[in-house]
């Protein structure tokens, strides 16, 4: 039987995958095309709108990225129709397998690197990701929330902003780390709360920004354009009128 690694040898092996990525990344850092296409790994749990907006956005000819997995926390999530529908390779994983985070964790690590995926899409995906799938994909993780972060993180940010009478709420992309809703922030969108809005209406138009914005971050990443500043945590995007 093998020895368990200790501590600073877990750390460095880590540390090794964070630079073999890079490295690749820096290899791979090209605009993308429809022939030369950014693969991307949708994490889903529910309907999947934003998967469909992505693969809507695919088929036009507006977006040179190509879903090569999509996973689902929910063997039951409508996404998975979608996917099928659309001839992407799928899978979920069930409760069983989340009662040990570090497994499932170390399973979509797995997959998403066998499918060849470059960076891990998050798009209703309600579950925590933990340092197995992070430390796989450093700083290509991404994630969408239902607000102008860091303002109403968690995991009810369009009821608690109606709740609390803000006028302006939104949605917000970021990069994913081990804190929820803490990662760096690469783009935003406002969405004005009306008068005479009720949860459900301001909800569907959050979720229709939602569908504008996921598409167009991932074309500017697919372009080259999107650089995370790793000392500040700020990010920029050339070319961003476009």
């Amino acid at each position: 039987m093998s020895e368990k690694p200790t501590e600073d040898e877990a750390m460095d092996k880590i540390e090794a995958s964070r630079k073999a990525y890079a490295q690749a990344r820096k290899q791979n850092s090209r605009a993308r095309t429809a022939q030369d296409p950014l693969k991307i790994a949708v994490l889903i749990s529910g309907n999947g709108t934003n998967l469909q907006a992505i693969l809507d956005a695919i088929d036009a000819g507006d977006l040179p990225v190509e879903v090569v997995l999509v996973l689902s926390s929910r063997p039951d999530a409508y996404g998975l129709k979608r996917a099928a529908k659309a001839g992407v390779p799928m899978m979920s994983l069930d409760r069983e397998t989340y009662k040990n985070p570090q497994v499932a964790d170390d399973i979509i690590a797995t997959e998403c690197k066998q499918h060849g995926a470059e960076y891990i899409v998050m798009a209703g995906y309600m579950r925590l990701l933990g340092a197995d799938v992070l430390d796989s994909f450093p700083d290509h993780v991404l994630n969408i929330h239902p607000a102008l972060l860091p303002s109403f993180r968690g995991a009810h940010a369009i009821k608690d902003a109606f709740d609390a009478g803000v006028k302006v709420t939104g949605v917000t992309v970021h990069f994913a780390n081990a804190s929820y809703d803490k990662g760096a922030i690469i783009a935003q969108c406002p969405v004005a709360v009306r008068e005479d809005d009720t949860q459900d209406t301001l909800e569907a138009r959050i979720h229709e920004t939602e569908h504008v914005l996921y598409p167009w971050v991932l074309k500017h990443i697919a372009a080259g354009d999107v650089t995370l500043n790793t000392e500040t945590g700020k990010v920029h995007i050339d070319n961003a009128d476009e």
